[in-house]
């Protein structure tokens, strides 16, 4: 190995022993105190909303998996640098360790809820690397100085050296990691738990709801299938022991519930269907679900919201704030405190142990997982999360739908073809679904049973095709109200995305 890229080499095995350390320092702090954890959730907070809706369209609900992968490839290049640096322009590369360390430690106790040991991690974890990367480069500096057999034995030796700070470092940061999830896992702790009794028998899915064509979206979407879109770069571990609701802010008396508290409740079971404001036309970032829970209504009006009061903000364990309208979640819809998903405790990542429910409105301003504060207050007094970065306050869910077979830009042979898939107007209800073969008339398509307005329906329509040839499918949906999804073309940005849903297939 020539001596440049033992500089190099020594660069990243210092990096890896930096991030390894702060690893093993985060089971005593935090899992979100290392440094890629506190600068990944520093990334997500500040990324721009286009660019940000351009890499979820790209690649979906990995897009944290590419952050940190991209994080990991970033640090260890400048890592790199940093080994060559220290060597031609000593301390430069101990400098930009100590820059790591310290942007390291300002994202960790800029994140909610920092405590001042936050900082530990990545200031440890940065003096272990600077102190192997200096001695490092003493040891490559005598081998550059040198020469004959014994600069051959200290050559091999400073490789050994490297592959045991690198396997350290390497052994390090996955136990660092493995013991910081076991030692928070409530996996075992959900398994136990026994959801209660609804007050209601449970909703059925009418055997008409479901129409079953191949390719066609389930009406009820299982836990493992349904979408996941937040901020949370690794998933809050929350136990209910631990966890509770604290409903204060302009109010007559504030509230503190357990989960133990909760026990004393009778909770209601609903389908509701959920969807990301980051869906474009005819996307899936949209599940459907049948949610246990406690009525939003009863808990907040127990704390005597006041007259002037508009708005709930919602806040995670995290620090993930919603802003939700007051009067929307006490209208008498089923908006929840939701417990339970599909017969199941929720899911760690679903919000286990609690966590929001809001039929009509897209999960941005209402569906706040592992939920641990509502504060009763005003949209002129408070902004959440979203709302900050330019996205509309309020948040109504608008009508729309999708075609889910046939898949596009296939070929098929003339004669009878099934078009399907599934429209929503969450607490308006679906009045009908249109479809369009090319710049024809708009045709009526069948419509599934809806047990509620508050969930998606599915739909169907027979086409009989015989003009071989490329052909594009439209389809438009009409709510409740009467009133039909517009063919005006709109980014997610601010409040959802609008359009007709198409796809192009080809017959002959």
């Amino acid at each position: 190995m020539a001596d440049r890229e033992l500089r190099i080499a020594a660069g990243i095995v210092a990096g890896g022993v930096t991030l390894g350390v702060a690893e093993l320092l985060s089971v005593l702090v935090s899992p979100d105190s290392t440094p890629l954890q506190a600068v990944g959730a520093w990334i997500v907070d500040h990324t721009p909303d286009g660019f940000r809706e351009w890499v979820i369209g790209l690649v979906g609900t990995n897009d944290k998996l590419l952050l940190f992968v991209s994080m990991g490839v970033v640090a260890f290049v400048l890592a790199g640098v940093a080994g060559v640096v220290e060597r031609e322009r000593r301390p430069l590369g101990s400098v930009l360790f100590a820059v790591f360390g310290l942007l390291s430690i300002l994202a960790a106790l800029g994140r909610p809820n920092a405590a001042w040991t936050w900082a530990l991690p990545s200031l440890l974890g940065v003096i272990a690397g600077i102190l192997l990367l200096r001695s490092l480069t003493e040891k490559i500096t005598r081998l550059d100085a040198g020469a004959g057999a014994d600069m051959s034995v200290e050559r091999r030796q400073v490789m050994r050296g490297l592959l045991v700070a690198g396997g350290a470092a390497l052994v390090g940061g996955v136990a660092g990691r493995l013991i910081g999830l076991r030692s928070r896992d409530v996996s075992a702790e959900r398994a136990d738990v026994q959801l209660p009794t609804p007050s209601e028998p449970e909703p059925s899915v009418e055997p008409g709801a479901d129409l079953k064509i191949p390719g066609l979206t389930p009406y009820v979407t299982s836990n493992s299938d349904f979408y996941r879109i937040d901020t949370a770069l690794t998933v809050p571990q929350v136990s209910k022991d631990d966890w509770s609701l604290r409903i204060h802010g302009m109010v007559d008396r504030e509230i503190r519930l357990t989960y133990a508290d909760l026990a004393a409740k009778t909770p209601i079971e609903r389908l509701v269907t959920l969807a990301c404001v980051s869906n474009p036309v005819g996307g899936d970032l949209i599940s459907n679900a049948r949610w246990l829970g406690y009525p939003l209504k009863d808990l907040i009006e127990a704390a005597g919201p006041h007259p002037d009061a508009d708005m709930v903000l919602s806040r995670s364990v995290d620090g993930f704030t919603a802003g939700s309208p007051l009067a929307v979640l006490t209208d008498g819809r089923d908006a929840m405190l939701a417990v339970g998903m599909n017969g199941e405790p929720l899911p760690t990542a679903h919000g286990y142990p609690a966590r929001l429910v809001v039929p009509g409105l897209y999960g941005y301003v209402s569906a706040t997982k592992w939920v641990s504060e509502l504060e009763i207050t005003r949209f002129d007094r408070a902004e959440a999360f979203w709302t900050k970065r330019g996205w509309s306050a309020y948040g109504p869910i608008k009508t729309e739908c999708r075609i889910d077979v046939p898949r596009g830009h296939g070929t098929m042979p003339p004669g009878t073809i099934t078009i399907a898939g599934v429209a929503w107007a969450q607490h308006r209800g679906i009045k009908g679904v249109e479809v369009r073969i090319d710049q024809g008339d708009w045709q009526p398509a069948r419509l599934a049973v809806a047990p509620s307005i508050d969930t998606w329906v599915q739909w169907s329509f027979d086409w009989n095709a015989t003009a071989s040839g490329p052909h594009t499918i439209w389809a438009r949906a009409t709510d409740g109200t009467g009133e039909t999804q517009t063919d005006k073309q709109q980014d997610v940005v601010p409040d959802g995305a609008t359009g007709y849903p198409s796809l192009t297939v080809r017959i002959g």
